[in-house]
């Protein structure tokens, strides 16, 4: 699929099928994620794979939505901030910003192999944390469900672009 189409076509996904999503697919997934560009390459993630029914079933109570519990795969995508580069102006740490890159090959990628996903940032994250024995500089940023649709796409709102471009300075607000 041409990476329009692919853009176009994602859209969270909060209904799944029972259906098991192949080992090889979550790796062409988990390598989609991995090409992605960070700042200065340093790469600060990490991705906790769960596929596991009792490892699942354990890790819901992070985010207890019963469509959350359909997904026969999530991924907690995780950033190490020791490892992340820094601006030096101002000290902005693009840990965040790397891993919304990578979370982003993540989903297209799924997307292209059909399958629905959801980028869940609203979960209780010291619960996370402890569930995944997460070491404490590792930071868990986001958790993506991950397997066949049981669902209709819905139609996309989004802003058009004379309410989110500006030309050569900042104005019109």
């Amino acid at each position: 699929m041409e990476i329009s189409k692919l853009i176009a076509n994602r859209y969270s996904v909060r209904s799944y099928t029972s259906q098991l999503v192949e080992q090889s697919q979550i790796l062409e997934i988990l390598e989609a994620a991995r090409l992605a560009p960070s700042a200065c390459n340093y790469q600060p993630w990490y991705f906790v794979v769960l596929t596991e029914a009792e490892n699942l079933n354990d890790f819901h109570e992070v985010y207890p939505r019963n469509w959350f519990r359909e997904a026969p795969v999530c991924i907690v995508i995780c950033s190490d901030h020791s490892q992340s580069w820094k601006r030096k102006p101002d000290g902005k740490d693009f840990a965040d910003v790397d891993v919304a890159i990578a979370i982003d090959h993540l989903v297209l990628k799924a997307t292209e192999l059909g399958l629905g996903t959801c980028w869940i940032c609203n979960f209780d994250v010291l619960l996370a944390r402890k569930k995944l024995q997460l070491p404490a500089h590792i930071e868990p940023v986001a958790i993506v469900p991950i397997g066949y649709t049981n669902s209709v796409a819905p139609v996309k709102t989004r802003k058009s672009l004379s309410e989110i471009v500006r030309w050569e300075k900042f104005t019109g607000l």
